[in-house]
Formats: structure tokens, sequence, C-alpha cells
């Protein structure tokens, strides 16, 4: 998302800048990208297939589908069946794949029956031009819903240490050994307020307040893949470094105690 231009569109604004972060991301085996066909539009997954192709074997690219663009910062559900499958198309093309290893539905379209939605990604399983299906920014009773169409392998939704909206819905995918995929993982809020909980964790181990907040995601749940996004080498290897951040007993008390 974030190697696109301002706004989430057009061309970043060092297009070099933007190529070095994902080979940076493989020479560091990170093995999920998530991007999507809205991003840009379409810039995101364009330079994703000029870079990294061909493709290490173990990587998995999702890409979503389910949202029009009209401008910077502008998005607007389209989730009609027609829309999405074009968009997967496109996102073949542009990727370079025959297959999309992982397809989310971006979002719910509340103009478009959501089991009209999910079924038209269905009938892209059907002729093997996606492989795993997911859905993203949803409600339990939405992934009720897609259950019952298909086999759901992720959810995305927005999720941090410090906006937890989606609880019930995390507790649903651990018990049933679903991927849950917390966007925007490390808006922290009131939590990284200076002088705040994570800053002063942060502190005492020599870390910064979002590696306290990818760390703290990655203990909450064995089903948990955070996907910070970055447009620097520089912070895409300080979110990875977030992995060798064990949080003490008393560090996740005080994370508890300040979110209330």
């Amino acid at each position: 998302m974030r190697i696109t231009g301002a706004g989430i569109w057009g061309e970043p604004r060092d297009r070099d800048a933007a190529r070095r972060v994902l080979e940076r991301a493989i020479e560091l085996d990170i093995n999920f990208i998530d991007t999507a066909d809205s991003y840009g539009p379409h810039v995101s997954e364009r330079l994703i297939g000029e870079t990294l192709r061909p493709y290490p074997d173990d990587l998995v690219i999702a890409t979503k589908g389910g949202f029009g663009r009209s401008g910077p910062g502008r998005w607007e559900a389209d989730c009609r069946p027609e829309h999405l499958k074009q968009a997967c198309e496109g996102s073949l093309l542009r990727l370079g794949l025959e297959t999309i290893e992982l397809h989310p539905l971006h979002t719910v379209d509340r103009r478009v029956p959501y089991e009209d939605s999910v079924g038209a990604l269905k009938e892209l399983q059907d002729e093997g031009k996606i492989r795993h299906i997911g859905v993203s920014n949803v409600t339990r009773d939405h992934l009720v819903r897609a259950q019952s169409i298909v086999e759901v392998v992720s959810v995305q939704n927005n999720y941090s240490v410090g906006k937890r909206d989606s609880e019930d819905v995390l507790d649903m995918c651990e018990q049933q050994g679903v991927a849950f995929i917390p966007w925007y993982p490390i808006g922290r809020g009131d939590l990284a307020r200076p002088s705040g909980a994570l800053e002063q964790i942060a502190e005492q181990h020599d870390a910064t307040p979002a590696q306290v907040a990818i760390a703290w995601l990655l203990h909450r749940s064995p089903v948990m893949i955070p996907i910070p996004g970055t447009s620097s080498v520089s912070h895409l290897q300080e979110n990875v470094a977030a992995l060798d951040l064990e949080l003490a007993d008393d560090d996740l008390k005080q994370i508890e105690d300040a979110a209330g």
C-alpha cells in the first residue's frame, strides 16, 4: 500500500526506493506480501510483478478486490460480481500469475448482497484463478455468511494494541484456525503518547514503540499475521526486528492496564 503515491494514488515519488523495499523484503525472508488492485490503483501490483518476478517458490502474494478509486484518499466499495471478476483478471495480469494464492474480498459493499460478492470469488476459485479466499473489514456475521459459501482461510480487519473492536472476530478465527491479518497493525492510539506505556516498554528493551506494538500482536494469538506497511527500507528492517522482541509478563500487564 505504501509503495504508491500520496493518498495511495499514482506512482511513488521514488520508484527505485519503492522497488528496493520489495527486494529487501525478500532478502529478509519475508514470504507474505499483501496488496490490492486499488492501491494506486494498480501501481502496487505492477511494481511487485516487475520487481520480484520470477517469484521465490515460498512467496505468497495476497491481493484484494472490492474497492474503486476516484482520486487520492478516495475509496468507494464496489463488490459487484462483474467488478470483482474484472479486477481479478487485471491482478493476474499485473502480477504475472496464473493463480492468485490468496484473494480476500476487500470490503463489504452494502449495495450488493454479501453472498453475491463472495459467490463471485467462489466462481473464480472454481475456474482456478484463485487458490484461497479471504474476507476483510467484516463482523462475525459476515464471516459466518461467507463460510456458508466457501472455505475462508483469512480475515483482514483493522486491529492493533490500541484498537480492538474486532476482538470477537479474532477469537472466532483463533477457534477455527483461520489466519487473522490485522491492517494498520501499529496504530497505537493513546498508548503511544509521550511517556506512555509503549514508549516506556520500548525504552526498557532498546526498541521502538512500533516494535512493541508488533510484538504484542504476535503474542496475542498464534493465528496473527501482522502486515505493517512501509515505503522505506529502514522502516521495513525496524518492523522485521520486532520478531526478536520478547515481551515479559510485566510488559504485557502494563499494556493491558494502560489500555483499560
